[in-house]
């Protein structure tokens, strides 16, 4: 259980405490997406199980790109650096964020990462910074991390219903990577086509993309799309600088077209 959140036991947490560690970590989170919007940054939330392939779709990102990009990245876990020295093997700056028993990251973590460590730096110069968070797909849905976009990645090996068990996670996502596509022959019982069904069922507006980090195939879709955050990033700042900006949560109101497989 999260000693954090208290996930899992109703008497830790009561109505009145959640408001209130919601409200300091959306302040926090709310002078995270000031310093984003001001230095240009596409900060991206990226969710997932455990396994998903969360750190996988990075890796093959930073192959795609070449440099094309600058990239950096915060990696959450309960335990280990793992992640971030996989992500930083890769060529992508970052540093992890060991939660001890929290099963999600939240503003005040992201926040002291960046300030008080050696990543401020190559996050200030990135184009696009990746928010890795905790595996879990309940309690990271509801934690602003001053993000401009969530990111759900859902590996085909997990099965065509968990958009279904955890509708919160994929309705507030802006984008669902399913991962793992190369295995599908492997999974008989299993169908992109089942998966997208079930996001139709939970997503306002339903939006994924099909990838295989270990092949490389749907690679390019994910580029374009990340592509497509930074010119909407870009747009943003012109709009804010003469009094036009708008407050963001967990969704975004851009970028929304109906899904691509």
């Amino acid at each position: 259980m999260c000693e954090v959140c208290g996930c899992g036991d109703p008497r830790r947490v009561t109505i009145d405490v959640h408001a209130s560690l919601l409200a300091g970590n959306d302040a926090e989170a709310a002078h995270l997406r000031a310093h984003f919007r001001g230095a240009g940054v596409t900060a991206l939330n990226l969710m997932g199980s455990p396994g998903s392939g969360k750190t996988a779709l990075l890796e093959a990102t930073a192959r795609a790109l070449g440099g094309r990009l600058r990239l950096a990245a915060v990696s959450g876990d309960l335990s280990t650096a793992l992640d971030a020295q996989r992500l930083a093997a890769a060529g992508i700056p970052s540093a992890p964020i060991t939660t001890g028993t929290a099963c999600h990251l939240d503003a005040s973590m992201v926040h002291h990462a960046l300030h008080d460590g050696p990543l401020a730096a190559a996050v200030s110069a990135a184009d696009v910074f990746f928010i890795e968070n905790v595996g879990n797909l309940v309690c990271p849905a509801i934690y602003d991390l001053g993000q401009h976009a969530n990111v759900v990645v859902l590996s085909v090996t997990e099965g065509v219903d968990k958009p279904l068990k955890y509708p919160v996670m994929f309705r507030h996502a802006d984008l669902v990577v399913i991962t793992k596509t190369d295995l599908l022959p492997h999974l008989p019982e299993v169908s992109t086509a089942a998966i997208a069904d079930a996001l139709a069922h939970v997503m306002p507006v339903p939006r994924w993309l099909e990838v295989s980090a270990r092949t490389g195939a749907g690679i390019d879709g994910w580029l374009a799309w990340l592509d497509a955050q930074r010119a909407a990033v870009r747009d943003e700042v012109p709009a804010l600088e003469h009094g036009h900006g708008h407050g963001h949560g967990h969704g975004h109101g851009h970028e929304h077209e109906p899904a691509g497989r």
